[in-house]
């Protein structure tokens, strides 16, 4: 299945020489949005997962179903000041900017199996950040899971002492 047809580039998203991967043609179209979960979920393998941590915003599309399909809890990370529990908070980079990702700090138990999903790997800022608070919570990140890796920004460097699974590369 070529999922590549269903990515649609954006020059100067959201900034000045970005091309963003705009995945809405993807979740568009049911067939294809459920063949995505499955290839996804395939990169998981037969590993136990308590929890599936999805980031703020677009992580959060298949993370979900993720979680539905391995029986497992669904976290939101999401950007400072969004949650309303007491949270952990990391700052991180990004390849346009600076921000803050925050987790509900009882969404995660002491040994809780954790895999990570977000719709791109671009410069591992996001993800690094990511594994970084569930670890401080006690979580064993399992896996790290991506619909899209931009291998060319070579964020897989910053998440080398984890295990990495995307689905397509660019």
């Amino acid at each position: 299945m070529n999922f590549k047809e269903y990515i649609r580039d954006v020059q100067d998203f959201p900034k000045q020489g970005i091309v963003f991967k705009d995945i809405t043609p993807l979740l568009n179209n049911a067939e294809i949005l459920e063949k995505t979960a499955d290839a996804l979920l395939n990169l998981v393998k037969e590993q136990k997962i308590d929890k599936v941590v999805g980031m703020e915003s677009r992580g959060f599309f298949f993370a979900t179903l993720l979680a539905t399909k391995l029986k497992a809890g669904f976290v939101p990370v999401r950007k400072k000041g969004k949650l309303p529990f007491n949270v952990l908070s990391k700052p991180y980079s990004l390849e346009y900017g600076e921000d803050a990702l925050e987790i509900h700090t009882d969404a995660i138990k002491k040994g809780d199996k954790v895999l990570i999903h977000d719709d791109v790997l671009a410069t591992g800022g996001t993800a690094k950040a990511v594994c970084e608070l569930i670890e401080e919570l006690g979580g064993e990140v399992v896996q790290c899971n991506f619909l899209i890796e931009l291998d060319f920004l070579n964020g897989k460097d910053k998440i080398a002492n984890y295990n990495v699974a995307s689905l397509l590369h660019y």
